[in-house]
């Protein structure tokens, strides 16, 4: 008797099609999508696309904006409370965001997915690794933050950890709710049955049947991380000046609110946008994704 222990057969490209052409369709997701690679490209080329040094003071103290009274095009943007070009440090403060939250996600979701399919995979160590979810997730990410500023001092790593570790529990819990149903399936117990190896069922079966719901929670995550840590930049527990990121540059804009509001507005407006984008992005690769809302 010949028995199957292949996986539903691999039409990986042919899906990425449709995925695709699911996902333009929505002209919301589509527009999201759009601006979400703008930000990004602009952030990459931030030292080619800056008008001016954006650690470089100049006697244009809180100049406002091109368009508003007093505003002139040598900064766009206007000026800070030291001078600074706005428009320059929003892009490098864009790239620093970005990169704390990619890093955040990638570091903590890929360690938290890695454990909840463990455990999925290898029952005796479930209990452990559930029960140490649970402890994790009784540590708010701003606590974490405060106790690892506490220790190595104000900082993007500090930051970069804490949501790290935020991520891991939520990632696990939902890595191993996936995994469980996929254990269930037959070419599971046909792969046991034959004889195929750990490493063999846990990649090609368990891993590539679980990373496309794995990846939707990842991309939900995201504008998550980017708002948090944009909070605890904001607290004064991120970057440490004169770097620039954008939770920090809306915390220095509180003291100019009544006299140059445009020093904090711009910087939040960046991140609202950013938050925003990630956030119609990763529901609509939820929605194309997820086979139960692809109808």
């Amino acid at each position: 008797m010949n028995v199957s222990t292949t996986a539903p057969l691999d039409d990986t490209a042919p899906r990425r099609q449709v995925w695709w052409k699911a996902l333009l369709r929505d002209r919301a997701a589509a527009l999201a999508l759009i601006v979400l690679v703008g930000i990004t490209l602009a952030a990459l080329f931030a030292p080619f696309l800056a008008p001016h040094d954006p650690y470089e003071g100049t006697r244009a103290v809180m100049q406002p904006p091109v368009w508003a009274e007093r505003g002139n095009a040598t900064h766009l943007l206007g000026t800070d409370g030291q001078g600074r070009d706005i428009l320059s440090r929003l892009l490098y403060g864009t790239r620093l965001t970005l990169l704390i939250g990619l890093l955040s996600v990638g570091l903590g979701g890929t360690v938290g997915s890695l454990l909840g399919l463990l455990s999925a995979f290898y029952r005796r160590i479930d209990p452990y690794v559930m029960r140490f979810a649970d402890v994790m997730l009784s540590f708010p990410a701003i606590l974490l933050g405060l106790a690892l500023v506490a220790i190595f001092g104000p900082g993007a790593l500090p930051v970069i950890i804490a949501l790290s570790i935020a991520t891991v529990p939520d990632s696990a819990r939902i890595a191993r709710s996936i995994a469980i149903g996929v254990m269930e399936q037959e070419y599971i117990e046909a792969g046991r049955a034959i004889g195929l190896s750990d490493r063999a069922l846990f990649t090609r079966y368990l891993l590539r049947n679980s990373i496309s719901a794995i990846m939707i929670f990842v991309s939900l995550r995201f504008g998550q991380i980017i708002l948090i840590g944009a909070a605890l930049s904001f607290l004064g527990l991120g970057a440490r000046p004169p770097a620039a990121e954008l939770g920090m540059m809306a915390s220095q804009g509180r003291d100019f609110m009544l006299f140059a509001p445009h020093i904090a507005i711009i910087p939040s407006l960046a991140i609202f946008v950013i938050v925003l984008a990630a956030n119609i992005t990763g529901d609509a690769i939820r929605d194309v994704l997820d086979p139960r809302l692809r109808s």
